[in-house]
């Protein structure tokens, strides 16, 4: 395999940062971008070079691809990775926090993208690589606003990908199921502190007492099945355009393409 470019966002930590640590190992020069370097310092032993990036700063964004191509004259591969979940009930979650949800998890991988397409179209080759969710594909029950950007980031990646291929550039979704990560309970908290007080308070603590259980669990899947799908995907010399995988997310994504909506409704809504 030729050594790549690569520029993984969200590299602070969990996946970002397992993901750009293996392909820094397969001998790709990989910059990994977060906005707080210092926890990337770890990752320098890996050859992997950290970069300062708030993906919801366009002057950011501009200076982290002009400081790649600067010191390499290309960038091959983008991992579209930083993103986060906030759960709450529509009506309790505060705009401002909607808004912040979808500047992270769209409009900053939008920016960024965007920023990257001139060199790759330039190159005649790349790969766009967008961290989804099966959360883009169906809904849990008290995730509305998160679901409504992974459904998002789905729609921007079918769109994107149509109008790229004549130039060679490869779109690709990476569509998680159930991970064993601190991303649940984070969630779950988000949930019980949005609904404090509200109509909606007793059915979000039992939700949030659920999520709390499952991720607790041993049923939820190791992040290193992210890891070696997004390895996968920059890897192949013809990727899926999506790559679902993890506990729950076949099935779940096969039911609710069959199932009457009030059936599927049903499942979630007691799921937890």
């Amino acid at each position: 395999m030729s050594s790549k470019v690569i520029l993984v966002t969200g590299a602070s930590s969990g996946m970002g940062f397992e993901t750009a640590k293996t392909l820094a190992r397969q001998g790709n020069k990989v910059y990994g971008a977060a906005r707080r370097v210092e926890k990337m310092a770890a990752l320098k032993e890996y050859g992997v070079t950290p970069l300062k990036l708030d993906i919801t700063d366009e002057a950011s964004n501009k200076a982290a691809i002009a400081e790649i191509i600067a010191k390499e004259g290309r960038i091959d591969v983008l991992v579209n990775n930083a993103g986060y979940g906030s759960y709450g009930a529509i009506e309790d979650v505060d705009l401002a926090e909607a808004k912040r949800q979808f500047d992270v998890n769209l409009f900053g991988l939008a920016a960024l993208t965007k920023n990257v397409l001139p060199y790759m179209r330039a190159q005649h080759s790349g790969k766009i690589i967008n961290v989804s969710s099966m959360g883009g594909r169906l809904v849990s029950f008290m995730g509305g606003w998160y679901h409504a950007t992974k459904y998002a980031v789905e729609a921007f990646s079918d769109a994107l990908r149509m109008e790229v291929k004549q130039f060679g550039i490869d779109v690709i979704l990476i569509e998680p199921g159930g991970i064993k990560t601190d991303w649940g309970h984070i969630a779950a908290d988000h949930l019980a502190a949005s609904a404090k007080g509200g109509a909606y308070e007793k059915t979000a603590l039992k939700v949030a007492e659920g999520m709390h259980k499952q991720y607790n669990g041993n049923m939820m899947s190791n992040p290193q099945v992210v890891v070696k799908a997004t390895v996968k995907a920059v890897n192949a010399r013809r990727p899926k355009p999506r790559y679902l995988i993890g506990f729950g997310a076949k099935p779940l994504v096969f039911a609710h393409a069959i199932l009457p909506t009030r059936v599927f409704d049903f499942i979630m809504m007691h799921a937890s």
